[in-house]
């Protein structure tokens, strides 16, 4: 039966490039809310932010369903930052009849500031994509972000 993996960790953590590796590994659908709001809604969303990410997960937990469910794996590539999403999402993929599972991906400190500083390299000089992390974000997610004890993952990876 195929199922759900949710990635999560720190902002810059190496997510994205995990669930690359998985997708290629295993022939994963990849959905990713930052990839989905550049697209559709561009990088500068003021104030809508929060709500056009509510917004898009509430979509891309439909789809990851319906994927599963249709007998491919599919790979959330966000943080689930909070212990209450990453509760919300085993719930609601249990009542769509999905299996799914956390992978956890593990960054020293001075790994993780040695990351955020190459991105934002990429992102200023026009080599990627990425948008680029401020201290504003960066302040904001050091207050959002509760790091999961090893139980809540069924997969760990440093």
């Amino acid at each position: 039966m195929a199922k759900v993996i949710m990635t999560c960790g720190k902002i810059c953590s190496g997510k994205s490039t995990y669930a690359e590796k998985l997708r290629k590994e295993s022939g994963a659908v990849v959905l990713s809310i930052d990839e989905l709001m550049t697209a559709v809604l561009g990088r500068e969303l003021g104030d809508m932010h929060d709500e056009y990410v509510r917004r898009c997960e509430q979509y891309l937990y439909k789809k990851a369903a319906e994927i599963a469910l249709s007998g491919t794996n599919v790979i959330l590539d966000w943080g689930f930052w909070k212990k209450a999403q990453r509760e919300y999402a085993r719930e609601y993929f249990r009542q769509q009849g999905t299996d799914c599972e956390f992978h956890y991906i593990a960054v020293s400190d001075d790994e993780w500031k040695k990351r955020i500083a190459s991105r934002n390299a990429e992102a200023v000089s026009g080599r990627s994509d990425v948008y680029f992390i401020d201290d504003g974000l960066l302040s904001k997610f050091l207050t959002l972000f509760e790091e999961p004890d090893r139980q809540e993952m069924d997969i760990w990876i440093e």
